[in-house]
């Protein structure tokens, strides 16, 4: 008998023990990796969005809060069209505090003919903004001249090509890094274009309240207080300056978001120890069993001259390949079933989701196979010492 070969000829010969421990360590990891990932992505994806905004306070029509909530607006870079007088701009830009305002235009959201999915495009101010020029110049360095866009990741275009938008043709000067946000499926063009693009949307009957009277339309207005300023008092009297809008401080945004995502964390973290502690109890309880059906085959390996410390390594191998195998398996089935859907956990989630670099993925996978060797090996450790303290002449005379 080759006792090197012994732990494999065991676990080829009861297919169905072997697979039921492969499918309970399965679990343990995929429940693991997946809601490590998902956790790790939610925080990503709010660092993401703090960074991106660099406004203390938003401004918009009064209207808008009937189409559009605020946080909405942070999470899905917009989704709609609503406009008001650019004469609160310069009230803005007049009220004590204001360091810098930042106009921003939003064309509805459509299905362009590149494109699979729905997308907003905006407008904004190239010499003024401070929200999305200093992220467009981080992946492109050439200024966003006339019938010129910037794509987010998202958007089925690449730099140089042409995107058609109401009959349009824009040129796509860069594409955008991710941000785990509904921005990474917008458009960024400035003014001229996009006041061309919404006359354009009028001529195809899209309806935006816009009449040719309006002059320097804005649909929101981004802005930054200076240093030493209270954000709370600034922001009251921008409502207070402005004409038929509202102003909301971004932080209180930021807030509710960590507030949701701290939620969600605290419960996949809760549900992930739950499932710790209850794999390890299975394990236990598996193991038991195990050792007991198999306690005869043991004892008559120890008469035969196997120790105890060889004993326990035919089982830890058992169990380490067991663990192995359903350690991958699990990590496999989480990444099925996350990494092509990462879009619609976003969706569902209503939260900022920008996923792990991959070394930080790799890393978590490891993490989670050794994870998982290591409670089948404390399981199979106890068993193992349970059977050690069992005489064999008395196992093998059925007491």
């Amino acid at each position: 008998m080759n006792i090197r070969k012994l732990p494999f000829t065991n676990l080829l010969r009861k297919p169905g023990r072997t697979i039921a421990l492969v499918l309970l360590t399965a679990l343990l990891a995929l429940s693991v990796f997946g809601g490590s990932v998902v956790v790790m992505s939610m925080q990503r994806g709010l660092k993401s969005l703090e960074s991106r905004l660099g406004a203390d306070i938003i401004v918009v029509p009064s209207s808008a809060q009937s189409k559009v909530s605020f946080k909405n607006m942070l999470l899905q870079g917009t989704t709609g069209a609503f406009y008001m007088s650019g004469e609160n701009l310069t009230r803005t830009l007049e009220v004590e505090g204001v360091e810098k305002a930042a106009p921003q235009l939003f064309l509805a959201s459509l299905k362009a003919d590149c494109c699979s999915i729905k997308i907003q495009v905006i407008g904004i101010d190239p010499e003024t903004d401070f929200i999305i020029q200093p992220w467009i110049e981080e992946s492109c360095r050439q200024e966003l001249g006339d019938m010129d866009v910037v794509v987010g990741c998202d958007v089925g275009v690449g730099a140089g090509d042409t995107l058609k938008i109401y009959e349009q043709y824009c040129h796509v000067t860069g594409k955008l890094a991710p941000t785990g946000t509904g921005l990474d499926s917008a458009v960024y063009c400035n003014m001229d274009t996009m006041n061309k693009l919404l006359k354009a949307a009028e001529a195809k009957g899209i309806t935006h309240d816009i009449t040719s009277e309006d002059e320097g339309l804005v649909s929101a207005i981004y802005v930054k207080v200076r240093e030493g300023y209270d954000i709370g008092k600034v922001n009251s009297a921008i409502q207070g300056h402005t004409r038929k809008a509202s102003a909301v401080r971004t932080k209180s945004m930021i807030t509710d978001v960590s507030g949701s995502l701290s939620g969600i964390s605290r419960t996949v973290t809760w549900l992930t120890a739950a499932i710790w502690i209850l794999s390890l109890v299975i394990l236990l309880i598996a193991f038991a069993m195990i050792v007991n059906e198999r306690k005869k085959e043991f004892a008559l390996l120890r008469l035969l001259g196997t120790s105890r410390r060889l004993l326990g390594s035919v089982i830890r191998i058992e169990t380490a390949v067991c663990s192995l195998a359903g350690g991958i398996a699990g990590v496999m089935i989480a990444s099925v079933f996350l990494f092509p859907f990462t879009k619609l956990i976003e969706s569902s989630l209503g939260l900022p989701y920008l996923t792990p670099p991959l070394p930080r993925i790799l890393l978590t996978a490891l993490a989670t196979l050794a994870g998982t060797v290591i409670m089948g090996s404390l399981a199979s450790a106890w068993a193992a010492g349970r059977l050690s303290r069992v005489d064999p002449g008395i196992v093998l005379r059925g007491n």
